[in-house]
């Protein structure tokens, strides 16, 4: 007869080893949780410290900003935004839910959907682009054409989505490793060649790219949202909400500053010859010959990371959307795989053809899609931790005529009504609000949106049919017995 010990044992063995996770968008029982919550430290740190996130921080710079205010405007941008994302991570562990399915509390069963095929086409293009640059890093490691990287690095991404949950957490760890040993290294090659006091001299305070800065980092945390709580779901239910929160924004925030932060210097450093040349410029600080070849391969490492979770979400928000219509609280191994499958084909489909052109106008629909998610984050937010407090019917999520119903039309009202009402405000190259000129070409939608759309679902509370539960109901638990989880 097994003693306790060796079940014990048993268990913590099973956690080591790496097996095809057999979960998808279904509740996670509390046999099967583990880890703690540094686990969301390390793997916010590894999805924000690559290439993209220091492009997307010179951008500040690029778009006329100086070098001083750009690196306080992004900073402040990351830590409002990663408030917001760390709000929804925190509902992981409660729920034991990915992050969408919890949306069918506001919207309805039915209802979720209109965010959700917002949100899959958002990680089609986020994949197809993050497909395109490490797939032209990987091709430069053999000097090969761009395809053969891009298909390598949408094979290899697709092998660890199938994975799952725990192999993307390890991956994290690792990427985090290499990435912080690679920028390392750059930073100190570029306080070699550049004159790091002469840049942080250039301080030409204005308001218009003050809050441009802001937006560019605001937005880069808020499009987590969407999926945050896939990575933190399954964590004990008794873990601290406080602690996967701060994890969750210490990891996200201090690796995106470092990487947007020395976006702002590089921008500034190279002058015009740094846009339409991010990645050669970068790779340029290195030695040349080996190195180079290393700060290629560490380029496309870190974009491996955060373009599993991109496959990772994106399957998960297509199989919560074929749940829902199907009253279905999981879904079979089979489906699971053969969706990530056709996200990865159809992201590579993207990459393979519109590398060269499509894919810059498409980033900037991706960006104008913004608008969506920062409707969806109020609702969401208002709802569980205001409305609801943090109290809901898990098993009635996937019941089209249980307690949240079809359609909640006061939250898709709300959620309309939201993204309309930051359209005026609005400044991408695929749409520019009426007033944004007015602002002087200010781009202010996120945080009027967050509000504006927050207010709105509360006011339209009355049309809200649902009953809130006196406390939160989930599938394996026994009725009698009160669920117990530490703030």
């Amino acid at each position: 007869m097994p003693t306790t010990e060796t079940t014990e044992t048993s268990a913590s063995s099973s956690r080591r080893t790496i097996h095809i996770e057999k979960r998808s968008v279904g509740f996670v029982p509390r046999h099967e949780r583990y880890g703690t919550a540094w686990s969301q430290f390390t793997l916010w740190f590894g999805a924000n410290l690559h290439i993209t996130t220091l492009v997307t921080g010179a951008l500040a710079y690029v778009l006329g900003g100086d070098v001083f205010w750009s690196i306080i405007g992004l900073f402040i941008g990351q830590v409002a935004g990663g408030v917001v994302m760390a709000l929804h991570a925190a509902q992981g562990p409660r729920l034991g839910l990915p992050q969408m399915i919890s949306s069918r509390a506001q919207f309805g069963v039915y209802g979720a959907a209109l965010p959700l095929l917002l949100i899959v086409l958002m990680y089609l293009g986020f994949s197809a682009s993050s497909t395109v640059l490490a797939g032209q890093a990987i091709a430069q490691l053999y000097h090969g054409p761009d395809w053969t990287g891009i298909l390598t690095f949408g094979l290899v991404s697709a092998v660890f989505t199938v994975i799952g949950y725990k192999i993307i957490h390890r991956l994290s760890r690792w990427v985090s490793l290499v990435s912080i040993i690679a920028f390392v290294y750059l930073l100190i090659r570029f306080a070699m060649v550049a004159d790091v006091g002469q840049l942080l001299s250039i301080r030409e305070f204005s308001w218009t790219s003050f809050l441009l800065a802001i937006a560019l980092s605001a937005s880069w945390q808020i499009a987590y949202g969407p999926y945050v709580a896939d990575y933190s779901r399954y964590l004990p239910a008794e873990t601290s909400a406080r602690s996967v929160f701060s994890c969750a924004l210490g990891g996200t925030v201090i690796s995106s500053t470092i990487a947007m932060t020395f976006g702002v210097f590089i921008a500034a450093w190279a002058g015009e010859s740094f846009e339409g040349h991010e990645v050669g410029t970068v790779v340029s600080l290195g030695t040349g010959g080996l190195v180079a070849g290393l700060i290629y391969l560490s380029i496309a490492i870190g974009k491996l990371s955060i373009n599993v979770l991109n496959t990772y979400g994106g399957f998960m928000s297509m199989m919560t959307t074929y749940s829902g219509f199907r009253g279905k609280a999981e879904v079979p191994q089979v489906l699971r795989i053969l969706s990530i499958l056709a996200m990865t084909a159809v992201s590579m489909l993207m990459a393979l053809i519109g590398r060269d052109e499509f894919l810059p106008a498409f980033s900037s629909f991706l960006l104008f899609l913004l608008t969506a998610f920062v409707p969806w984050s109020a609702i969401n937010l208002a709802d569980f931790y205001w409305i609801s407090h943090e109290k809901y019917d898990v098993p009635a999520l996937a019941d089209p005529d249980g307690r949240y119903g079809r359609w909640n039309w006061a939250a898709l009202i709300a959620f309309v009504g939201g993204v309309l009402i930051q359209l005026p405000f609005v400044s991408t190259h695929f749409y520019t609000g009426p007033l944004v000129e007015k602002l002087g070409g200010t781009d202010i939608s996120w945080i009027v949106g967050l509000v504006a759309t927050a207010i709105l679902y509360m006011a339209l509370r009355p049309l809200d049919p649902r009953t809130i539960p006196e406390r939160t109901i989930l599938p394996e638990e026994d009725p009698s017995e009160p669920l117990s989880i530490k703030e």
